[in-house]
């Protein structure tokens, strides 16, 4: 019999037993519910970020799972000297480094998103840098790391998260009459994340190390009414941004969580340097 009768189980295939991640922008609202899909799933969690709320929800994870489940760092991932040492500090601490994470990106003003000042025509140099370091060199220090650890233990899965904007431009239509902003930096800098993904999956395969992008289309943050960049559901953005998927709707955190199991576990074991689009239909047409 060429596998084991458990082998194909789900709970086999999709399981993160004994795996650790570690989450970048694991205070946001994606990195919350993928912090928790980990957790559900058996691994343990470092969660960085650099909001204060991480603590908290940290504290309710930790009294949910066991504090041994998960790690949180605080850390300003602008600071490239800082961030370099904490991932030295993480990858002599843990025993294994098993899934990487890349998930932290700005989407506020200073990155040009949903201000005038964001524009193609007015985007400034400061933008492009941040949207430069966060959505492309933010994963480069962390893949070279940490996903090195993962090159001498010959295993261990990068997971990159993109936007279906590294694949299409963004629609003008969409943003005619409302204050909503989608700047050219960040979807220069996902595209580029896209190619570095490909490239890790290429130079370090035969090492045991694999590269996968999971690209989001529409999962607008309509949950926290109080944050700059939350969005309501009727509101005349959202309705646009439904009619523009096949499934005539915006995605949910939870959608995406999928594909990030997926991904991190060995259920993936010989999928590497994809972009796999979660985005109801967008990219298709």
């Amino acid at each position: 019999m060429p596998f084991a009768p458990n082998e194909l189980r789900s709970d086999s295939l999709f399981s993160l037993e004994g795996k650790t991640a570690v989450l970048t922008g694991a205070s946001g609202f994606l990195g919350r519910t993928f912090c928790r899909v980990l957790l559900l799933n058996g691994a343990r969690v470092v969660a960085l970020g650099r909001s204060e709320r991480l603590r908290t929800e940290a504290a309710a994870w930790a009294a949910e799972f066991g504090p041994d489940r998960i790690a949180v760092e605080r850390i300003d991932m602008y600071d490239r000297d800082a961030l370099n040492a904490l991932c030295d500090t993480i990858s002599a601490r843990e025993q294994r480094l098993d899934i990487l994470i890349n998930n932290a990106h700005e989407l506020g003003s200073a990155t040009g998103f949903n201000v005038p000042e964001g524009s193609l025509e007015n985007s400034s140099w400061d933008q492009w840098q941040r949207n430069l370091q966060g959505g492309v060199y933010w994963a480069v220090q962390t893949t070279q790391r940490l996903g090195v650890r993962m090159k001498y233990q010959r295993s261990g899965s990068i997971i990159n998260i993109a936007t279906m904007y590294a694949t299409v431009a963004p629609r003008p239509q969409l943003y005619e009459g409302t204050t909503s902003l989608n700047p050219p930096g960040y979807s220069a800098s996902k595209a580029a994340l896209v190619a570095f993904t490909r490239y890790t999956a290429s130079f370090w395969g035969t090492a045991g190390v694999r590269a996968n992008c999971i690209s989001p289309g529409p999962f607008s943050n309509t949950e926290d009414t109080a944050g700059q960049n939350s969005v309501q559901e009727d509101s005349p953005f959202v309705q646009r941004l439904k009619g523009s998927t096949l499934l005539n709707r915006i995605g949910r955190p939870r959608e995406l969580c999928g594909a990030l199991l997926f991904l991190a576990s060995d259920a993936s074991s010989y999928v590497t340097g994809q972009d796999l689009h979660v985005d109801g239909g967008w990219t298709a047409v």
